[in-house]
């Protein structure tokens, strides 16, 4: 039977933003409640995204396995049971900080393995016309996701930890609850997940024949003038961001008495996982339609400003701290708001970098070019924070933005040129 695809399409890229708030997100906070130092939890954490910054070299590799709809499949079932493994690890190994790792670095790489994979049976499935019209519907179920995971399974662990007073018990318990809504997902995609047409079938070809592929590609586009000067300036515009990517929430953790917060998990899922995504989303939208009505000529600084002033929002609350869980969530909701807005502005330089001939490219250079970007910034923002304190490293990240904007701003204007 011909399923349209409504059955299929918001349930599968909401899935897979499950996994992926957890090892982008919640991580952290399993590192930190393990007893991990802030140093090894962002140093952890920030390899984490290897995956994503790799998975374009498995592009082509898994497009040659081909039977999108079957490795769909096959991964969501082995990520449940990779999420039941981390259940298992925090009751019985909840110190071993390695352990942890290794769960949370085998559900990443599954994570964007079935990204990709969940890309082209997408781009398979559905005409170009119909792949635009349903890119609204994508993001509403992959944000909603989000919330759900990174906003409501925070509060629902520490609300468990408030009733159990064990650390241990209220991750599992939370694991177990992400692996059972999980596997509800897997069960229904075994079903609604429609039969591909002819051509989706595996094609020949070894590993090191589709990283040879990739490979030739990068170097078409390492062909294109200033490529490497548009790489260290989307670094340089993404650093203040990178910077506060954890450190924010290692802030709204750490106790008063050392410089932070001293929030609840329930009050940083709330404040963060929902209003904070919330607002992420709202600005990435807006700056999208903002990008289509204002030239590429004149939206560099509506961009750059705003992905810059995020960090004030945390340096002015190092100064007075919020007195109300509102007064908290308006604060995260401006800088996730500035960061989701102002992101748009990377989308700029990966088109300079993959070129009109390989726009095609674009969706697959876009995350692992972002990831790479940030990935330095975030693993030596704990390190940072422990030597400088919140007050001084936020006002270093701050002073990184007016960098960016000299630097970027005049090669900004070589790329139009070009």
């Amino acid at each position: 039977m011909k399923r349209s695809p409504w059955h299929w399409v918001s349930s599968l890229f909401a899935a897979e933003e499950i996994p992926a708030s957890i090892v982008t997100y919640v991580a952290l906070l399993m590192f930190l409640q393990t007893d991990t130092s802030p140093t090894m939890a962002t140093c952890y954490c920030g390899l984490l995204f290897l995956p994503w910054v790799l998975k374009s070299f498995l592009r082509q590799r898994v497009r040659q396995m081909g039977h999108f709809r079957r490795q769909l499949q096959w991964l969501e079932l082995a990520t449940v049971a990779t999420l039941m493994a981390l259940a298992f690890v925090f009751l019985r190994y909840m110190h071993r900080s390695l352990w942890l790792f290794s769960g949370l670095f085998l559900l990443s790489l599954l994570t964007a393995w079935h990204e990709l994979a969940a890309r082209m049976y997408y781009e398979r499935m559905l005409r170009p016309r119909l792949q635009r019209f349903f890119n609204g519907p994508k993001m509403v179920a992959s944000q909603s996701a989000v919330v759900l995971t990174y906003g409501l399974l925070i509060m629902f662990v520490g609300a468990l930890q408030v009733i159990y007073r064990r650390i241990g018990r209220s991750w599992n318990e939370g694991c177990y609850l992400v692996a059972g809504i999980f596997l509800l997902f897997a069960i229904y995609h075994l079903f609604a997940l429609r039969r591909p047409h002819v051509g989706d079938r595996h094609q020949r070809g070894s590993t090191i024949a589709a990283v040879r592929t990739e490979l030739y590609v990068i170097e078409r586009i390492r062909q294109k003038p200033h490529w490497l000067l548009a790489v260290m300036s989307l670094f340089l515009l993404l650093l203040p961001q990178g910077l506060m990517f954890y450190s924010r929430v290692l802030f709204l953790l750490t106790p008063t008495t050392s410089g932070g917060l001293g929030c609840t998990l329930i009050d940083l899922g709330f404040a963060q996982g929902t209003i904070g995504v919330i607002a992420f989303s709202v600005g990435l939208l807006l700056g999208r339609q903002l990008m289509q009505w204002v030239e590429p000529a004149h939206s560099f600084w509506w961009m750059a400003i705003p992905l810059g002033l995020s960090p004030l929002v945390y340096l002015l609350m190092s100064f007075e701290p919020p007195t109300s869980l509102m007064v908290l969530c308006v604060a995260t909701f401006q800088a996730q708001f500035f960061f989701g807005f102002g992101l748009n502005l990377a989308m700029l330089f990966v088109r300079y970098i993959s070129g009109e001939r390989y726009r095609n490219t674009i969706n697959y250079l876009y995350i692992p070019l972002i990831a790479l970007a940030m990935l330095p910034p975030i693993m030596i923002s704990g390190w940072l924070v422990g030597r400088m304190g919140f007050r001084w490293f936020f006002l270093l990240d701050v002073l990184t933005a007016p960098l960016a904007w000299l630097v970027v701003g005049h090669t900004y204007r070589r790329f139009l040129s070009d």
